[in-house]
């Protein structure tokens, strides 16, 4: 059975205790007749608040719904009273009747975005809204209907409207509705509904259906809708179509943020508000809608999270309470670490099996003819250049493709596994990481494995406090994932995804990021579940590591695979060192270096982190001008970040960047970042606008970069650029960086995704400019076609310099080979001493 704390039961209680003191005050005459009447109104908004909030908060779905839904519990409450129905049938019906429509607009709405929800939700309103005034015979129309007395089925006494026992009612209903809502926050169903929202598709990967969340969460909160206005009827005593307008449900929005979304003191907040906001502005003189516009604009511009929280953090900084930081790592308890566990026999059982395994976005192909299979208690290694289609086979396997189309045949345990959903493979025992730890910031670490489960059992929470122990994450249990430095983020992804005993674990590049000992802890990881007879699929770009712990290989390239071998043997497959290393091409003459040229950049000591990531570490490098320098590395090495810090875009955090004096840069970026919609002559001019350039100049200057463009783009300036073939697209991008004038031109993965004779075209391009006297650097995979397009290559591993030099030096490409995979830096950083070997 669930199990509830009793801090949490304590919690609960303070909402019934609350209503009890205010009820003995109203009956003691402590407040003012004129005054109670619109304490039971605050009750009744306090009901509605909260409906909306959890709603918001919890969920993430904004509702305009509201007004319909507390209409409808006014109206049924009143046409039940008038027609005998009892006190049970007139709640039980209305809430049902709320929850109906709720669980409706929930699941409806899942399949759009936000703007499309609140547009569904304002048209369920103004529909049903209508009906209600046009059906007079059942709510009176512009007359309204009387809210009769109500007697109990269940012998509890007769209910009358209008009065001192209605407003005690409404203020102990409200004491109920918070209690519950305590009761809630730390259950399954608040969790697995955070979860669904932060991350619809890490949720899926543990079970949990968003549409089903919206749906559910939708339907609670219509009920507790419908119940206030339940409540409404009984404290006003008339129900007529006034209250339920459109402007109510701006109201209840700005209540919302005014109070806090999610929270519940934020509802009694918003509920005070939505009462006594009339008669303030009529103290002010202001129109309502006025004040209520300036409320919602001062509550978001200066209160986003609302007063409650506010309130909550000055407390806290009065009473000298700080913040959580970071929390340090937790040291590892001594023990010896896990021997590697054989590879299973030839016999083993057959866990997993694919067979002509394709994946399709449009005319993409993004995975094809792909057969391979993986026994029970097995670890095998996927590895490839980016873009292989590593990503794309997890997902096929994991049920999160999206929009692909996926066809072949796939097996699980014997039984066919495509045309299983992401959330029902959960539960066949496939659990899964994400390549960037895509954990549910509203959880702590502790909900967040928690929330893998139904219900929070006594069982279920010593179990998962039990795999944060062996995970090394006991000591942050109650922090979120933002106070964690990202080797414990890491370890968190993990941790959920074990959270279940799978029978087959997939990680998603489960090294990158992390530093030598974090890696050797998540080594440890992996082995122990080889132990427990886990299957373990991985892919990753940190080779040592992921060959370390593997028992075979799949390499894949351009979406199939190339080769499958032993972890040893692997990259001594000549395709395999192809994909990544590439084949170099001629690309004509290099611009002559006599070695006097002077330098176009320098950096020193530089690095850089993104938060606890490390991303690049000690990079010194001069670029001399006119030259062509190729840095190469893996996905992950740091080429991105470094192009960035050369471009000036990104400051480092450690080091110094020297330019010389008025040099101009220009980065085109991996992925081109093209403005599709926009015409290719839009995609020029847009560059020319950032930088300055109008009237005459821009004329000019359109006029000279589309004569560097070869004819047919230059015939089709007018078309969008989403036209454009993958190659073309190329060029229009570092057509669009040219407008600038660079003289430094920084490319990102030129030859990304394009077809070998659109690779040749794009770097004869970047060649002309190289003999025009630009500057040009290039980010590349491929060691081999950056070594025939560059003067001297540098070769990245994990943020540094493993070794660089002149493709000319027949001795330099073997040495940059080795350290492309194996990584070891030389001690002089020019790569002179040895480096580890690709097998390493």
């Amino acid at each position: 059975m669930s199990v509830v704390s009793r801090s949490s039961l304590a919690r609960a209680a303070l909402g019934p205790l609350a209503a009890a003191v205010l009820i003995v005050l109203l009956n003691a005459g402590a407040v003012p007749p004129y005054q109670a009447y619109s304490v039971g109104l605050a009750a009744v908004y306090t009901v509605l608040v909260l409906s909306v909030g959890l709603l918001a908060g919890w969920a993430g779905i904004w509702s305009v719904a509201h007004p319909a839904l507390f209409a409808l519990g006014a109206y049924f409450a009143a046409y039940g009273s008038t027609h005998g129905w009892s006190l049970e049938v007139v709640v039980f019906g209305a809430t049902a009747c709320g929850a109906a429509f709720g669980a409706f607009l929930g699941a409806a709405g899942a399949r759009f975005s936000m703007l499309y929800v609140t547009l569904l939700t304002l048209a369920f309103t103004m529909v049903s809204l209508e009906v209600m005034g046009q059906w007079t015979s059942v709510t009176g129309g512009d007359q309204g209907i009387p809210m009769a007395k109500l007697d109990s089925a269940l012998g509890l006494g007769t209910l009358a409207s209008a009065g001192t026992q209605a407003q005690y009612i409404a203020v102990g209903g409200a004491g109920i509705a918070l209690a519950v809502a305590a009761l809630a926050r730390p259950s399954a169903l608040r969790m697995r509904l955070v979860a669904a929202k932060s991350h619809p598709m890490a949720a899926r990967s543990i079970g949990i259906a968003p549409e089903a969340q919206s749906a559910l969460a939708f339907a609670v909160s219509a009920a507790f809708a419908a119940l206030a206005g339940v409540l409404l009827a009984l404290v006003v005593g008339f129900v007529s179509p006034d209250p339920f307008s459109l402007a109510l449900a701006i109201s209840l929005i700005a209540a919302c943020v005014l109070g806090g979304a999610g929270t519940l003191l934020g509802a009694v907040v918003g509920g005070a508000y939505l009462t006594w906001a009339p008669t303030a502005a009529e103290s002010a003189g202001v129109p309502q809608p006025i004040l209520q516009g300036v409320v919602l604009i001062a509550a978001l511009l200066f209160l986003p999270g609302g007063v409650v929280l506010f309130l909550g953090r000055t407390a806290r900084r009065l009473l000298r309470r700080p913040a959580p930081s970071h929390a340090p790592t937790a040291p590892e308890t001594a023990e010896e670490p896990p021997g590697s566990v054989p590879a299973p026999g030839a016999d083993a059982r057959e866990l997993l099996r694919l067979d002509e395994a394709a994946v399709t976005f449009g005319g993409l192909k993004a995975l094809e003819e792909t057969s391979m299979s993986v026994r029970a208690g097995e670890t095998l290694a996927i590895i490839g250049p980016n873009g292989a289609g590593k990503t794309t086979l997890v997902n096929v396997l994991s049920g999160l493709v999206g929009g692909g189309r996926v066809s072949g045949r796939a097996l699980y345990n014997g039984k066919p596994l495509l045309k299983t959903s992401a959330t029902a493979r959960r539960g066949l025992g496939i659990g899964r990481t994400f390549q960037h730890a895509e954990t549910f910031p509203e959880l702590t670490v502790l909900e967040n494995v928690l929330c893998t489960r139904r219900r929070v059992t006594a069982h279920n929470r010593a179990r998962a406090v039990e795999l944060l122990k062996r995970v090394g994450l006991a000591h942050v249990a109650d922090r979120y994932p933002d106070e964690l430095p990202f080797g414990l983020h890491k370890r968190l992804d993990l941790a959920r995804a074990l959270a279940e005993e799978p029978e087959l674990l997939i990680l998603d590049e489960p090294f990158g990021g992390l530093d030598a000992g974090e890696r050797a802890l998540l080594a440890r990881q992996i082995i122990r579940q080889q132990q427990r007879g886990t299957a373990v699929v991985i892919i990753d770009h940190v080779l040592d590591d992921l060959l370390a712990v593997s028992h075979r290989v799949v390499a894949f390239d351009f979406g199939r695979p190339i080769g499958e071998g032993e972890p040893g043997e692997i990259l001594s497959d000549p395709r395999v060192r192809s994909s990544y290393l590439g084949e170099g091409g001629a690309r004509g003459e290099l611009p002559f270096r006599d070695g006097t040229e002077s330098t176009a950049m320098r950096l020193d000591g530089v690095g850089h982190a993104y938060g606890g990531v490390t991303a690049l570490r000690g990079v010194d490098l001069t670029i001399a001008q006119g030259s062509v320098v190729g840095i190469v590395g893996a996905n992950g090495a740091g080429k991105s970040t470094l192009g960035r810090i050369l471009h000036g875009a990104l400051p480092p955090t450690r080091g110094t960047r020297a330019p010389a004096q008025d040099l101009r840069t220009a980065l085109v970026p991996e992925g081109r970042a093209l403005f599709k919609t926009l015409s290719l002559r839009e995609n020029l001019e847009v560059a020319a606008y950032a930088a300055g350039i109008k009237g005459a100049d821009l004329r000019a200057r359109l006029a000279e970069t589309a004569e560097w463009l070869p004819p047919r783009l230059r015939e089709r300036m007018g078309i969008p650029a989403a036209g454009l073939s993958g190659g073309e697209q190329q060029i229009l991008a570092i057509a669009r960086a040219l407008m600038a004038r660079p003289d430094m031109l920084i490319v990102d993965e030129p030859a990304l995704g394009l077809s070998p004779a659109m690779v040749d075209e794009v770097y004869t391009r970047l060649g002309r400019l190289a003999h025009e006297g630009m500057t040009v650097v290039l980010l590349e995979q491929s060691l081999g076609r950056a070594a025939s397009a560059s003067h001297e290559v540098v070769v990245l591993h994990e943020g540094s310099i493993a070794v660089r030099g002149e493709p000319a030096d027949p001795a330099f490409v073997p040495r940059a080979e080795q350290a492309y995979f194996g990584g070891r830096r030389a001690p002089d950083g020019k790569g002179d001493a040895s480096v580890a070997s690709a097998q390493s």
